[in-house]
């Protein structure tokens, strides 16, 4: 796919940085359905060439960040070697330089927290409250509330399955499963249907 195409799922002025990056590099660029297990992805190709994928359903900031993970795997592989570790010292430094790099194309309200984040990036955005907290307020679905917004007894579906909501436990969420009565820790961050105790 050629950088062009990519236009209607990216930020404005988001190209200059992207011609840069792929510089030399021969890159197969997939825009995949929406992944639950993944937002992108890196590989490099048994003819040296390079595919990434990512989901066409993020918002553009998100796909913008998610497409610059994962180019800098690929520069990192290309300067340090194959054999340095994939979320490793080499590949935190290539990322944090392409995003303080490309830091005008994100939203005011969003650069702080681009910036706390490139300190010391994480192989997984959730990893990062304030980056998780943006993103998925942007998407504005009124159905889901992140758990830490419940209060103790309340009920909410979570992947077709309702549970209750008994409490805290050190920084997570213990529920329990309606159906089943087991009993199951959620992270503060996790996305959820807020509903009655008939639903």
């Amino acid at each position: 796919m050629p950088i062009q195409s990519l236009e209607k799922y990216l930020p404005q002025n988001t190209l200059k940085y992207l011609k840069i990056w792929f510089s030399d590099h021969y890159i197969h660029i997939k825009v995949t359905r929406n992944r639950n297990s993944k937002l992108g992805d890196y590989r490099k190709l048994p003819d040296n060439s390079h595919e990434i994928t990512v989901n066409s359903t993020l918002t553009p900031p998100l796909f913008f960040f998610v497409l610059t993970h994962e180019l800098a795997h690929l520069i990192a592989f290309e300067k340090y070697g194959r054999r340095i570790s994939p979320h490793g010292s080499e590949w935190k430094e290539v990322f944090r330089n392409m995003l303080l790099e490309s830091l005008e194309v994100y939203d005011d309200e969003l650069k702080p927290i681009i910036v706390k984040f490139s300190k010391s990036p994480k192989a997984n955005f959730m990893a990062s409250p304030d980056l998780v907290r943006y993103f998925h307020t942007e998407k504005q679905d009124d159905r889901l509330y992140f758990i830490e917004e419940l209060q103790k007894g309340d009920f909410f579906m979570y992947r077709n399955e309702k549970y209750l909501l008994e409490g805290l436990i050190k920084k997570n969420y213990l529920c329990k499963n309606l159906a089943t009565g087991r009993k199951y820790s959620f992270k503060p961050l996790a996305r959820v249907e807020k509903c009655r105790q008939e639903c």
